[in-house]
């Protein structure tokens, strides 16, 4: 895979089901901050903050996408989180499963809050 330098061109390069589980995390993640600017960082599709910091970054994989998020938004949705796969900050989502829209939207809410009123910057 050649390094995509825009959203789009990262979710094209995956097969169907990755590429649409990705377009679903881009347009769910347009909508839930939409004055966030889209960049590649690291090679993924990434969101941020008009004021430049990362709110959370998406990735695809063989078998699921991460959406990654600070430790701080993923362990205030621990409980939530039950069932899936976390890490650090992010959360999997295999492909061909449905995509828990509604959490992952109160999840870029709590983000761009945590970032705006506390001051919680990107790791």
């Amino acid at each position: 895979m050649t390094t995509p330098s825009t959203v789009e061109q990262y979710c094209g390069q995956f097969s169907a089901d990755a590429a649409d589980l990705l377009a679903e995390l881009c347009s769910l993640s347009r909508s839930a901050a939409p004055a966030a600017t889209e960049a590649i960082k690291w090679g993924h599709p990434a969101f941020l903050h008009p004021q430049g910091t990362i709110l959370f970054v998406f990735s695809g994989h063989k078998k699921h996408a991460n959406f990654v998020f600070t430790p701080s938004t993923r362990e205030a949705f621990a409980d939530e989180l039950v069932g899936f796969t976390t890490g650090k900050g992010s959360v999997q989502l295999p492909y061909g499963k449905p995509v828990p829209t509604e959490l992952l939207q109160r999840m870029i809410r709590y983000r761009i809050r945590e970032f705006e009123d506390d001051g919680v910057n990107w790791m």
